[in-house]
């Protein structure tokens, strides 16, 4: 009896062992988790949200590939960046992860005029979305607190964000928030958009870091395709809370929701 129980136990830890390199091999090399930090994409990523990124999307860049054989630029394999993906990339002077939407494709001219995204001298489409609400508190590990069209807002109020429908060159759409008319970065030059470069613009557009700011002046500017890491699909879990096991704060609403 006491052999067959050692047998056993032998066969259960060499069952969770390979379970654990499966999964592990499998998150290296198809998946990477990511946790949503700020609010630069709400409201169709909210702080909190966890997904995971499609690393093989794109095929392998030198920010993607787990082998020591990828190349120092460019990419192994994989398909272009279509505008409307949300992706994860590496900040190209920064070193971190970001998660932003593709707006501009290598060769396009990019500007915004009062807040209204042209894409090759073209005003993108436009319809209303209602108005985004969410309480004024600390959101999120860092307890950061949301700005709001209807400030000043006191601690527990309820915050406003105005809400479009925005609709790209290929048909999609998503939504878009406004928490300001006449920001830093309503109106903009026209931006030209290198061969094999991408640009970037966050949902929320009045608190989003993003290509509208030049790398030299510590922005992001247009991201290289080798720093992209993959894009992301699907919200797999998501906590309103401080902390992942608040689990009162979880949303459940937000459980496998894909992203638009």
């Amino acid at each position: 009896m006491a052999k067959k129980s050692e047998g056993g136990l032998v066969e259960t830890i060499k069952t969770i062992f390979w379970a654990l390199l499966i999964a592990g091999v499998f998150r290296t090399l198809f998946f990477q988790p990511f946790w949503i930090p700020s609010g630069s994409m709400k409201d169709t990523l909210l702080i909190g949200d966890f997904l995971f990124v499609n690393k093989m999307a794109y095929g392998y860049s030198r920010y993607s590939c787990p082998f020591a054989a990828c190349p120092i630029e460019g990419r192994l394999f994989g398909s272009e960046p279509e505008r409307g993906d949300v992706v994860v990339f590496r900040h190209p002077t920064r070193g971190v992860d970001f998660i932003k939407r593709v707006v501009g494709l290598p060769g396009d001219k990019i500007q915004v005029i009062n807040g209204v995204l042209q894409i090759n001298g073209t005003p993108v489409q436009l319809a209303d979305g209602g108005k985004f609400t969410e309480v004024k508190d600390l959101q999120g590990p860092q307890g950061l607190i949301p700005r709001c069209e209807n400030d000043p807002v006191g601690q527990g109020g309820t915050c406003i964000k105005g809400r479009k429908i925005e609709t790209l060159p290929n048909g999609r759409s998503h939504s878009i928030l406004n928490i300001t008319d006449n920001w830093v970065a309503d109106n903009t030059p026209v931006f030209t958009v290198p061969a094999g470069e991408y640009f970037f613009m966050g949902d929320n557009r009045d608190n989003s870091e993003d290509s509208r700011f030049a790398a030299a002046a510590g922005g992001l500017g247009f991201v290289p395709a080798e720093f992209l890491v993959g894009r992301a699909d699907r919200v797999m879990f998501s906590s309103a809370g401080r902390s992942l096991f608040f689990f009162w704060t979880w949303r459940a609403d937000r459980f496998f929701k894909a992203i638009e």
